[in-house]
């Protein structure tokens, strides 16, 4: 039997998961030891003691039945059977109930109803709702009669200070074994806290703590987030360094290039401006999302300088209007986000004759959207286009300036340092190239 619709009913996060798996016991255990407890405890003695009071109510009966007149049977009992407690007067037929009487609570009086008319017979009505009295009337040779008794005599004492006593017991233990569980898994926490926190481009201090097993997975959390940084300030200083020595020569070849006519300069200087932007390309593939600190940024305006700013610089790009129903800012890198949207225009303008950008803010999710009527990127090359210096030249247009293969990738690393996504589909509109940066609140 398969229970994997359990899944849609079972609490996401590991806290309550666990609180769930200890509360379940427990809650458990205290049903399964109620339901036992009354019914071989308080159903069995109820039993046994309601058989020995009917025994006694016979007796009673019969004397009753002896008494002289209607009168004089509440004396005439108390004289004959004074040790059995029990008071016993007439009562008229409108007296006596309609029906047995019990309260809802009243666990034990359902066992009293069930066996005491079963063994006397005379036995007309019961009345359990008095808490310390009972009420039993009966037929007899003199009419009607109400016999009276302690309640403690037929039925063991309800069970409510056994439910008292189990639910305070229950529910302290429970809040000592969450406090508790709550310690153990704080650490967890903070192990995934640092861990997404470097996942988004942040260094978040942490130091590994808790139990021997968390711990071990704190320092091998330690031991990557060191070896990958290690990894990423190598790949910064060689790319930086090969980038800023290539500059020096580079500034040379224009020096004398500047000396050539204009007409022999022309297509060495496009060559020298190619290799420059390639060089800032480079640059800007290494700096990806480490510049600058995450800051609240509300996103329409922020888009809108951004598109402006590409306006200027004679690019086709026009913004679409505001979509969904988000109000307020969402934590960005001002910095690293501009790159990664002026990357996506770029590519649009390079590969298409227009772009158009679009914003759509929800309470939970933040999405912008760059499209383009160029070429676009068949499906089954979207995942390499996000590649680093991947070049899809069967696919897009270099008519326009060549590249180095690192716009898309720059804007994937940007967006999932954001813990976000870069996702690559074809425009419905313009019917080339879709990006769209998505990125949670």
């Amino acid at each position: 039997m398969s229970f994997l619709w359990l899944k849609h009913y079972m609490p996401r996060s590991l806290y309550a998961r666990a609180v769930l798996i200890l509360l379940l016991p427990v809650v458990v255990l205290q049903l399964v030891v109620t339901v036992l407890f009354l019914t071989r405890h308080f159903e069995d003695v109820t039993q046994q003691m309601t058989t020995t009071v009917a025994r006694e109510l016979r007796l009673v009966l019969d004397v009753v039945d002896a008494a002289p007149d209607r009168a004089t049977v509440g004396p005439f009992v108390a004289e004959a059977l004074s040790e059995l407690a029990m008071t016993v007067e007439p009562v008229s037929p409108t007296d006596v109930p309609s029906a047995n009487l019990r309260g809802f609570m009243d666990f034990s009086g359902r066992v009293i109803l069930a066996v005491l008319p079963a063994q006397v017979q005379q036995l007309s009505r019961i009345d359990l709702t008095e808490n310390r009295r009972v009420h039993v009337y009966a037929e007899s040779e003199n009419g009607p009669v109400r016999v009276s008794f302690d309640r403690r005599r037929i039925s063991a004492s309800n069970p409510h200070q056994l439910f008292v006593n189990m639910i305070f017991f229950g529910g302290l233990v429970t809040v000592i074994a969450i406090l508790y569980l709550r310690n153990q898994l704080r650490p967890i926490k903070r192990l995934a806290s640092a861990a997404e926190a470097f996942g988004r481009g942040r260094h978040e201090p942490y130091s590994p703590a808790g139990a021997l097993e968390v711990r071990a997975a704190g320092n091998a959390f330690l031991d990557m987030r060191n070896r990958i940084e290690r990894q990423i300030e190598q790949r910064t200083l060689m790319l930086s360094g090969v980038s800023h020595d290539l500059r020096t020569p580079l500034t040379r070849m224009r020096l004398s290039l500047s000396m050539l006519d204009e007409e022999e300069r022309a297509a060495l200087e496009q060559d020298v401006d190619d290799m420059q932007g390639m060089l800032d390309a480079f640059l800007n593939f290494v700096k990806g999302a480490g510049e600058g600190d995450p800051e609240p940024i509300e996103p329409h305006s922020f888009v809108a300088g951004i598109v402006e700013d590409a306006r200027r610089a004679g690019r086709d790009v026009t913004l679409m209007p505001p979509e969904g129903d988000g109000e307020g800012t969402v934590q960005l890198n001002g910095l690293a986000m501009r790159r990664a949207l002026d990357n996506l225009i770029s590519n649009a303008v390079r590969y298409g004759a227009m772009a158009e950008v679009s914003v759509m803010l929800t309470e939970k999710t933040l999405r912008v959207r760059v499209e383009d009527d160029g070429p676009g990127i068949p499906e089954h090359r979207r995942a390499e286009a996000t590649r680093p210096f991947t070049r899809l030249d069967a696919s897009r247009n270099q008519d326009r300036g060549g590249g180095v293969g690192l716009g898309l990738a720059i804007a994937t690393d940007i967006a999932r340092a954001h813990g976000g996504v870069l996702r690559l589909s074809t425009s419905d509109r313009l019917g080339g190239l879709r990006a769209d940066i998505v990125i949670a609140r």
